[in-house]
């Protein structure tokens, strides 16, 4: 891959990484069975921070484009490729459940403020949570861990980025589904997970590239 394309995917994991931090850090987080979670719902946060969120995912896969073209052409390609197909597919499956997070529970949380009704927040808030859409997001969570593991395996046996740089980002994603049932502190304690697991393969990727172009360097000077 070229200089350029190297830090364009470079950058899509850190913003991304950046998002992944921010979502958790900015939703609000209120009683979601009262009139406070219905305005919790109906905030300019709660959009904000789901919709960064969305922004995330979009970013994580075109960064990942970028790992998997580093990848290429070395040991750790089959890994590599089979890592790209999950992580694309997992984000497939995940963002049709975001955007009804974001957008529809808004809606509710506007409608339930209006009517001035509990009962009403509460039986579409889990009609849109549990319905047949949490399967998919399941899956897709399952999808996107799987996926990580596979690119932190890919560039543990490639020799090209540093062993244990993929680390973070595969326990961050495997964790992904679980956080959903821990409290805010720890919640928000797992965006940063995510962040800095971003931030290292970014880094890792900008670093490799950047010695690959001074051994190149070195060996003309030699010549």
């Amino acid at each position: 891959m070229t200089g350029t394309r190297i830090h364009l995917s470079a950058l899509s994991l850190a913003v991304a990484g950046a998002c992944f931090f921010a979502y958790p850090a900015i939703r609000p987080y209120t009683d979601e069975a009262s009139l406070a979670g219905a305005g919790a719902f109906a905030s300019p946060a709660w959009l904000l921070s789901h919709t960064l969120a969305m922004v995330g995912f979009i970013l994580l896969v075109l960064g990942l484009l970028g790992l998997y073209g580093a990848l290429r052409e070395t040991k750790a390609e089959p890994q590599g490729i089979a890592a790209l197909v999950l992580t694309w597919t997992g984000v497939g499956l995940v963002l049709p459940y975001y955007g009804a997070e974001t957008f529809a529970l808004a809606a509710v949380g506007r409608e339930a403020i209006e009517q001035n009704s509990v009962d009403l927040l509460v039986t579409l808030t889990d009609a849109i949570r549990f319905g047949e859409g949490v399967w998919f997001f399941a899956a897709g969570l399952l999808a996107l861990a799987a996926g990580s593991i596979l690119f932190a395996a890919a560039i543990w046996r490639s020799g090209i980025l540093p062993r244990w740089s993929g680390i973070p980002l595969a326990l961050g994603f495997a964790l992904f589904l679980p956080q959903f049932f821990t409290p805010p502190p720890a919640r928000i304690a797992h965006g940063l997970l995510v962040m800095i697991g971003c931030w290292l393969v970014a880094w890792s990727m900008v670093n490799a590239k950047t010695g690959e172009r001074e051994d190149r360097a070195g060996s003309d000077g030699s010549r």
